[in-house]
């Protein structure tokens, strides 16, 4: 199975709780969103390594894809470091992983396909 991982933003803790507990309700299977205070590869591979057993992801290869990704993306990195330090201590950095096959299927249904 084929995985992605990407930064999506900066969001205060109490809205991205909020929404978490809407997503559960309606998130597609094989999609997670990670919230973390610091940006840094070890603070979202932890994340990962607790996230991929109980969606029954492969730990080793969601973990490679979030290095790879980390790897690749410096300058995305530095940009999502800076703008979480700018927001202040009460928010944190989003991140989606998930199979890209459910992804695409969440993508799929928002366009009505």
């Amino acid at each position: 199975m084929k995985y992605t991982f990407e930064i999506l933003g900066v969001s205060p803790i109490l809205s991205f709780f909020n929404q978490q507990q809407e997503l559960q309700k309606q998130q597609p299977i094989g999609v997670e969103y990670l919230g973390n205070r610091k940006c840094t590869l070890d603070s979202f591979v932890a994340s990962v390594e607790t996230v991929s057993p109980s969606r029954g992801w492969d730990v080793e290869v969601v973990v490679d894809t979030v290095i790879s990704f980390w790897m690749q993306n410096s300058d995305s990195i530095q940009y999502w470091k800076r703008r979480l330090q700018d927001a202040g201590s009460e928010n944190l950095l989003i991140a989606r992983v998930g199979d890209i096959k459910s992804l695409q299927a969440a993508f799929e249904s928002l366009l009505g396909e």
